[in-house]
């Protein structure tokens, strides 16, 4: 679990009283890799504000969805995680709702249930009640860039030489990130990104995340191998945000324990 840091914290309470409060709700990203603390930061920064947390993990497109997108595009699209797999209509839909919200208004949030790997039914989503002080929205590619065309055509790992070769799913999801996820990004009004030390602490991240989603001390071999194939679907994009593919506010530099040793602001807070 990341450290919730003071001088963190601060710099976004700095940030948040920016904010005109007469205007709609600020929108806060938060971007990182799996396991890097994001939704422990946002539920902390939501309960601390009087904000409503978000997560871009429980927009996924449905099992459905996915399938006729793989059908139609490439078949690795049928896994939920990677650009062109999250429902960014419903996410724009909340986002609107949210800064619109009268004081007495009843919003839902959806979940997704990653051990299902399907959407929660709605009687399982989460209720906000009336307008928001701010909007805190977590995931893992926010505000991440598209490469450059040449970039594209050496696969980084076994998942991409195997099963894309071609390159045809690389490119469809670096459109998506230039397209919908820029636009996204777009209407953040700062983004704090949480950085790995480096792509190779992932994996275990990853790992103690399953076993609290599962509640047991560690996930088993067979399941370490099993994520180790998953997480190769984010593995470009991790490596591209962690070489600078991404613009934000203040990146928070973490250590393979996931606390954090440095802050560097993108912009200056006064």
């Amino acid at each position: 679990m990341v450290e919730v840091d003071p001088a963190l914290i601060d710099w976004i309470g700095r940030w948040i009283e920016t904010a005109d409060l007469a205007a709609p709700p600020p929108i806060l990203g938060i971007a990182g890799s799996q396991g890097s603390g994001k939704s422990t930061l946002a539920r902390a920064v939501a309960q601390r504000f009087g904000g409503a947390a978000l997560s871009l993990d429980d927009v996924y497109l449905t099992q459905a969805a996915r399938a006729a997108l793989a059908e139609r595009v490439h078949p690795l699209f049928a896994v939920r995680g990677p650009p062109g797999t999250h429902d960014l209509a419903l996410l724009n839909r909340l986002l609107d709702r949210l800064r619109a919200a009268g004081s007495d208004e009843e919003i839902r949030l959806p979940r997704f249930d990653k051990l299902a790997d399907e959407r929660a039914p709605e009687t399982d989503w989460a209720v906000v009640w009336g307008r928001p002080r701010l909007i805190v929205l977590e995931g893992w590619c926010l505000g991440a860039t598209a490469q450059r065309p040449e970039a594209l055509t050496a696969p980084v790992n076994a998942l991409e030489r195997e099963k894309d070769s071609d390159g045809v799913w690389r490119r469809a999801v670096d459109a998506a990130m230039g397209d919908g996820y820029a636009s996204l990004a777009a209407r953040l009004d700062a983004l704090v990104f949480l950085k790995a030390p480096g792509f190779e602490v992932v994996l275990d991240w990853r790992c103690e995340q399953e076993a609290e989603l599962l509640g047991v001390a560690a996930v088993s071999p067979q399941r370490r191998a099993a994520l180790a194939g998953f997480i190769g679907h984010y593995e470009r994009i991790t490596r591209h945000m962690l070489a600078g593919g991404v613009r934000p506010d203040l990146t928070a530099e973490l250590d393979a324990r996931r606390r954090i040793v440095a802050l560097r602001p993108g912009v200056e807070i006064a």
